[in-house]
């Protein structure tokens, strides 16, 4: 017995999902596996989750915490599979920023600005720059990221909070 047709609801929402979240998700992802060609794969395992649940879906909060949820666990699984340890060894920032045209000089600045933070985020612990990449990078909400976690509120904001204060203790080093 086949599948019934998808809906044309569901084919629009999908298309919006990809549209607006897409280049979070991969970046997401190529910050937490930093590779590109494993970031690729999984960011379409991603959606093709979400599509194959689409029947499933309610909303209960942001279409971009449900698909970050999914790359979140897709990252763990695959590394459990693995049985390898999850790392930032490579900043994928410029996946999670909006392009835009600036002169050179702020291009080399903010070039500059994105490797010192690379290097400071590799300093938290894992657990730390998880928080903060679901937090500044992927704009989920506190009680979001407990979710995605999973764990406490009250201890995803504890990591955040120590992750920022080590960032701006190692940033300071880094200062001029």
């Amino acid at each position: 017995m086949t599948a019934p047709p998808p809906l044309k609801s569901d084919v629009v929402r999908f298309t919006d999902w990809v549209q607006l979240h897409g280049r979070a998700v991969h970046g997401y992802l190529r910050a937490m596996v930093g590779q590109e060609a494993e970031a690729e794969d999984l960011a379409q395992d991603v959606f093709r989750r979400a599509w194959k649940a689409r029947e499933r879906y309610t909303e209960q909060g942001t279409a971009r915490a449900y698909l970050l949820r999914i790359a979140d666990r897709l990252v763990f699984d695959r590394a459990r599979q693995e049985h390898r340890e999850v790392t930032l060894d490579q900043p994928a920032w410029d996946y999670l920023e909006p392009a835009a045209d600036h002169d050179p000089a702020e291009q080399l600045q903010q070039t500059e600005t994105r490797r010192q933070l690379a290097t400071a985020l590799e300093q938290l612990t894992p657990v730390q720059r998880r928080v903060l990449l679901l937090r500044y990078y992927g704009q989920l909400s506190f009680a979001e990221i407990a979710e995605t976690i999973p764990c406490p509120l009250s201890t995803a904001l504890s990591h955040c909070r120590r992750g920022l204060l080590a960032l701006r203790h190692l940033l300071a080093e880094t200062a001029p």
